[in-house]
């Protein structure tokens, strides 16, 4: 086991870098809502880095989740396809190997390919755990060169997992992986290859646990509301630290940093996570899909703005196949998102593909100021709700706008069926699915983890899910 200090000031050389492919950072909170930004003036939390990230790129004020929750909207950004075509229903359900996947694309396109963080698209549930190395649906499976990643959710001092070698860590989860990621982009960058780097952050999912010079900056707060503010105030360091590393690296201009989180708010937080809006993580009401996020490459996106044109995670990958000059052989279909290049320059009037969701029997179908929002898939119950004009989604307006409900419900039953022949294989060469996939389980029922219940029994991450485990 290796011991990294908190402390995040990196000595990394100046490397000038011009490659004719920019180098690409996803970075994703894990349960931050709409809600929590200094941008957004929220009334206790102050984030000044992702503040700056913000205003000097394309900040977008209605970017969604492509799932309600973890899981499946990591699959919608490895994918660009909504998660149920690909076998991720829920979290904690694996991604099957016949997906195309983003990081697959770029590496045959000559990048680095490197996970930093939570990974969860694995088929294990419970708090994270460092992934196994034979582990086939791990970041290596699905087109990662580096990895050092956690099964799920992941906090202060973790043990995480380099490619199957288990390392122990001391600090704030998010400034650890940063400082991890940096590395692997320097190491990149001094050899001359583009890299795409993907950080996964734990926070501010639970357990919290607040550094205690970050608790200091809430003495207003209490309990649980008091360490999930301070986690969100260090992972809002830890992206200046990555700014800050990718300017001292002398690739900060080419370089791409794409920010977001994978669901909405949590409840039961003082102040509140989503901003007013309707609904919480787990919801396909606004404030458990419409997520913070914010794009900043200099060299792409020289002149800052905010944008509310509606984009969402299935739209990362087509963008960044763009950008790179990928075939669209390097996608499986169909798509569900649509690439944003050309909003990186201008606004560019109305989105022409909907937004569909689907999630344990619900589902939602967005159309610019237009939502569809639907009780029970199969059985119905439709609500139609104009965003423009009520965001919190106060009032259904079927009744004043019929013409409208018709021909979404028409839409998203078409989409519907589409994304069943997905689930059911028929996207795939084969027209089935392989068998059989990881099942949905828990690690602690896995018995290579068995030996390391004894050690990791009295890790507060992992008390209650290993009480009276052998």
């Amino acid at each position: 086991m290796r011991i990294l200090p908190a402390a995040l000031f990196l000595l990394v050389a100046v490397i000038p870098c011009h490659a004719q492919k920019p180098n690409i950072v996803l970075v994703m909170a894990d349960d931050m809502g709409w809600g929590q930004t200094g941008y957004y003036d929220h009334p206790v939390l102050k984030t000044p880095n992702l503040d700056a990230m913000a205003a000097n790129g394309l900040r977008f004020d209605r970017f969604y989740a492509g799932g309600s929750v973890c899981s499946p909207t990591r699959a919608t950004v490895l994918t660009g396809r909504t998660h149920d075509r690909g076998g991720v229903q829920n979290h904690g359900f694996a991604l099957r190997k016949q997906e195309k996947t983003l990081a697959v694309a770029l590496r045959s396109a000559g990048y680095a390919t490197g996970h930093f963080g939570k990974w969860h698209l694995n088929g294990l549930r419970g708090p994270g755990v460092p992934i196994l190395k034979g582990d086939t649906h791990g970041p290596g499976g699905f087109g990662f060169d580096e990895w050092l990643s956690v099964t799920n959710f992941f906090d202060k001092n973790p043990v995480m997992s380099r490619k199957g070698s288990f390392e122990e860590f001391k600090g704030d989860s998010s400034e650890i992986i940063v400082t991890e990621a940096l590395k692997f982009i320097s190491a990149q960058a001094g050899a001359g290859k583009p890299s795409f780097t993907v950080i996964w952050y734990g926070t501010p999912h639970s357990p919290w646990m607040g550094l205690e010079g970050d608790l200091a900056l809430f003495p207003g707060l209490k309990g649980k509301s008091q360490h999930h503010y301070a986690e969100l105030a260090a992972m809002d360091r830890s992206i200046g630290s990555l700014r800050s590393g990718l300017r001292r690296l002398g690739i900060a201009k080419d370089t791409l940093v794409w920010f977001c989180s994978d669901n909405g708010g949590l409840p039961g937080f003082k102040p509140d996570t989503v901003g007013g809006l309707r609904g919480y993580k787990g919801s396909l009401f606004e404030g458990g899909l419409r997520v913070p996020a914010a794009i900043e490459w200099p060299a792409g996106i020289p002149q800052p703005r905010v944008t509310s044109y509606p984009a969402a995670t299935m739209d990362i990958f087509p963008t960044l196949a763009e950008i790179v000059g990928l075939p669209a052989s390097v996608m499986l279909q169909p798509q569900d998102g649509e690439s944003l290049r050309s909003l990186f320059g201008k606004e560019r009037g109305r989105r022409g593909k909907p937004l569909g969701f689907r999630n344990s029997g619900r589902g939602a179908l967005i159309d610019n100021e237009f939502k569809l929002y639907i009780r029970n898939v199969g059985e119905g119950g439709f609500q139609l709700y104009h965003l423009g004009k009520d965001p919190a989604e106060k009032r259904d307006v079927t009744a004043r706008y019929p013409g409208v409900a018709k021909r979404l419900r028409k839409v998203f039953e078409e989409w519907n069926a589409s994304v069943q022949a997905s689930v059911d294989g028929k996207d795939y060469p084969s027209g089935t699915v392989d068998a059989p996939q990881p099942p949905r389980m828990f690690w602690t029922d896995l018995d290579a983890y068995r030996p390391y219940f004894r050690e990791w029994r009295n890790r507060p991450e992992y008390q209650g899910r290993l009480k009276g485990k052998k």
